[in-house]
């Protein structure tokens, strides 16, 4: 017998009203849980880009101190303290989202490994960053200066004077250093001993050893220098005198060849290459890949940089003019060589002799943004490089 259907037209609407309010909460409880996941996935994202790659540097524990407002720190008369008016206009906001001012603490590691355990500073520059402005002023600190390293003379048998550059191997873990357990190892060691022998204030750090340094001028493809004299005992044909186009390990030869004059040739070494590495790094077929190019670096360098601070760094650089950038070191002629025997090493070392409080106003000067002023030559018996 055959069965019969009746359809009935008030069911079949409430049936299908029923249908369409259904879908429409599953719609929106599925609205809602992508929403739920992108602000996750966005406070993630938050959280790790804010997060440093490194531990922070200590806070420091010394007070400035006071310089004399006459302090006449070279033998020209120049008096750096006085001749400086502060200006009081509201300044423009940062650029990039970046703070006014940043401080940097650049280490050159010279270990050949890949780690950082242990290792001299070979290279030690504070770069002072200006977001307002834009500006980039690096002034570069001697290797050899005789300083008091803090946290050291209970491992040392009472020794607390050692040389600049012993302060970030010492408190690096390696080979039984380690002679501080804060964190931030070598380079917060590093930037106490700037701190209290020199008054230098930093924020962060940056620490690159040798084969880091090789990798990185590799991957933007090498560099383009004007050398003027060739490198000492070289015969590699793109180290003599003449324009050259560098790949890693021969950027870094050059950066550590010092020539007749020294660690002060060095220095202008490490100027011409530096700045032929920002040339690069901004150039339009390498900024692009920038942050690219930071990931692929993530853990081979030593910072307390995180991702969102790098890429406010990245998008200054795109923006800074390239007269805006300037390399220094301090005046040669208020340095004097001389040796000093060393209860460490029980003999006679090779130091920098020099009035630390002449370093502290330069310093002082530094940081304030009064030296070297913008756009100018150098006195001569100042090294400057400016970027062009």
């Amino acid at each position: 017998m055959a069965r019969i259907r009746v359809r009935d037209p008030d069911c079949t609407l409430a049936v299908n009203k029923t249908q369409r309010t259904l879908i429409a909460a599953l719609s929106i409880v599925a609205c809602g849980l992508v929403v739920l996941v992108c602000l996750s996935a966005l406070k993630v994202y938050q959280q790790w880009s804010g997060r440093p790659l490194g531990a922070p540097l200590p806070t420091s524990p010394y007070t400035p101190l006071a310089l004399p407002p006459t302090w006449t720190p070279v033998p020209t008369g120049e008096n750096l303290v006085g001749s400086t008016s502060l200006q009081t206009a509201t300044p423009a906001a940062p650029r990039c989202g970046g703070p006014a001012l940043m401080t940097l603490l650049l280490i050159g590691s010279d270990t050949r490994g890949t780690g950082y355990t242990w290792g001299l500073s070979d290279v030690m520059r504070i770069a002072r960053i200006d977001f307002v402005t834009p500006r980039l002023t690096v002034l570069d600190f001697p290797r050899d200066l005789w300083v008091e390293i803090p946290e050291i003379s209970d491992d040392l048998n009472g020794q607390d004077h050692e040389k600049l550059q012993q302060a970030y191997l010492y408190g690096n873990p390696g080979d039984g250093f380690g002679y501080w357990d804060d964190p931030s190892a070598g380079p917060g060691l590093l930037a106490r001993t700037l701190d209290l022998n020199f008054g230098a204030k930093v924020n962060h750090y940056l620490a690159i050893n040798m084969r880091t340094f090789i990798r990185m001028v590799d991957a933007v493809d090498g560099v383009d220098v004007t050398i003027e004299r060739s490198v000492a005992g070289s015969h590699n044909p793109h180290l003599q005198a003449g324009s050259h186009h560098l790949n890693g390990a021969e950027a870094l030869a050059l950066a550590r060849d010092r020539n007749t004059d020294g660690v002060f040739s060095r220095g202008e070494n490490q100027n011409l290459v530096l700045c032929a590495l920002q040339k690069k790094l901004t150039s339009p077929s390498v900024l692009p890949r920038f942050p690219e190019l930071a990931q692929s670096f993530q853990g081979s360098v030593q910072t307390d940089l995180d991702p969102r601070t790098m890429g406010q760094l990245a998008c200054l650089a795109a923006q800074m003019p390239t007269e805006n950038i300037a390399l220094y070191s301090f005046p040669e002629d208020i340095f004097a060589a001389t040796r000093v025997y060393d209860p460490v090493f029980k003999k006679s070392v090779f130091i920098w002799d020099v009035d630390t409080l002449i370093v502290r106003n330069y310093v002082a000067q530094f940081q304030a943004g009064s030296w070297p002023k913008a756009n100018t030559e150098a006195t001569p018996s100042e090294t400057s490089t400016f970027c062009q």
